[in-house]
């Protein structure tokens, strides 16, 4: 019988941790990622679940994920040793037919919890489920340099900083039309953070935390780090572009409706309408 080690999902994660260490995206313990299964994928690995799975009581309720089952990164665990140890790393969970606790029946060989920010993504997978009719089944979170310097240096502004980034790449309007919700900086780790980048997440796929980060959900793990590694790329350009004396000229607004046109994708009103990053 197959170990559930060998599994697409559990593979899938080691995968994805390591490229984004090798991206410089999650020192130390930095950085955290869900991948929510479907029962008929984790039911042919039963054989290596725990015959007393640990049960945990949740911080915040998720109704909308009862009895769905997680792959998820371990609190503490550094992402350059999940390829080395993923039993040890990685937790297999269920949450229980209420949305009030959860069992891990896989993982976390050596103890401990999953990440600290369970809540945070419990509360985006909630959201992104609805959004996304189900399509939406990864949450990823990282500290992407180049993003995060600029929060350092631009105006917090969600319209205005999705028109920078969609002008620092082509492609980036294609890949995330709806733009890039930000949120205040807030104590991370907490149920007020979590429901925060929830909201954003109703309307973005991309959530800026100032000064630490960036949250990203989409469909499948290669789909959901390709968005981060896409806004990362831009906002490298930008910084870049910054550091040589500031925007000239870019991509103007109706260059932007065409490529959406182009594309089929419904650009971002709000950030047409602040218009070119070097006018505003």
């Amino acid at each position: 019988m197959q170990s559930i080690l060998s599994s697409w999902f559990v593979q899938g994660m080691v995968k994805a941790t390591s490229d984004m260490w090798l991206k410089g995206w999650d020192e130390r313990n930095g950085g955290n990622v869900s991948l929510r299964l479907l029962e008929e994928e984790v039911e042919p690995f039963a054989s290596d679940f725990y015959a007393a799975p640990r049960c945990v009581e949740l911080t915040q309720p998720a109704p909308q994920l009862a009895n769905c089952w997680f792959l998820v990164t371990g609190s503490g665990k550094f992402f350059r040793n999940v390829q080395l140890d993923p039993a040890d790393s990685l937790a297999l969970l269920k949450v229980d037919e209420q949305g009030l606790s959860y069992k891990i029946y896989w993982g976390l060989s050596n103890g401990g919890l999953p990440t600290s920010e369970l809540a945070s993504h419990f509360q985006s997978h909630s959201v992104r489920k609805q959004v996304s009719n189900g399509v939406d089944r990864v949450i990823m979170h990282c500290h992407a340099t180049n993003f995060m310097s600029l929060s350092y240096v631009v105006e917090l502004d969600s319209a205005r900083f999705t028109r920078l980034l969609w002008e620092g790449s082509t492609e980036c309007l294609v890949v995330f039309p709806d733009g890039v919700g930000i949120l205040p900086w807030m104590v991370p780790g907490t149920d007020e953070i979590g429901q925060a980048t929830a909201d954003k997440m109703a309307s973005h796929s991309l959530v800026m935390w100032p000064f630490h980060g960036i949250f990203g959900a989409g469909p499948t793990l290669d789909e959901t780090f390709g968005l981060i590694d896409t806004a990362e790329k831009s906002s490298e350009v930008i910084v870049k572009v910054l550091s040589m004396g500031g925007i000239r000229q870019s991509i103007t607004t109706e260059q932007l409706v065409a490529l959406g046109k182009r594309f089929n994708v419904t650009p971002w009103q709000a950030a047409l309408d602040v218009g070119p990053a070097n006018a505003s």
